[in-house]
């Protein structure tokens, strides 16, 4: 059965704060996970932790190689990863105990969606919180 994702999800994880692990955030302006780890911090409020294959410091958040290395609890794990390779960073946010999962727009893997929601995990899909917030007011 495809994901289908449920707007009170959505409007939870974008209004509570919480500790966003963003995967695939680095220090390359052109790539959108820096605006959108902005967003998420200026406009939200939240607290994000760069994680990318560099270990990159983004926004004068320390970086992480793996999510495994990030000390303390992380609410949502945030996949700016390709399609075919969401899988293993979903398994791996399972691991750490994450609360839930966002793949963005255009990461697509319903498998991983499956496993992460029979894990107990919240999970977005095929969606970016900048664009989800306006319907919020945010």
């Amino acid at each position: 059965m495809a994901h289908r994702n449920d707007p009170q999800v959505i409007g939870r994880l974008l209004t509570e704060p919480g500790r966003w692990a963003v995967v695939g955030l680095s220090n390359n302006p052109r790539r959108a996970a820096v605006g959108v780890s902005r967003f998420l911090m200026d406009r939200l409020g939240m607290e994000i932790v760069p994680v990318s294959l560099k270990g990159d410091d983004v926004h004068g958040q320390q970086g992480y190689t793996r999510l495994a290395d990030v000390p303390g609890s992380i609410d949502v794990v945030d996949c700016f990863v390709n399609s075919t390779r969401v899988g293993a960073v979903v398994d791996q946010a399972i691991a750490v105990g994450a609360k839930a999962v966002w793949l963005q727009l255009g990461v697509i893997d319903e498998a991983a969606a499956a496993r992460a929601a029979e894990a107990g995990l919240d999970v977005v899909m095929d969606t970016c919180p900048v664009m989800e917030a306006p319907a919020l007011g945010l």
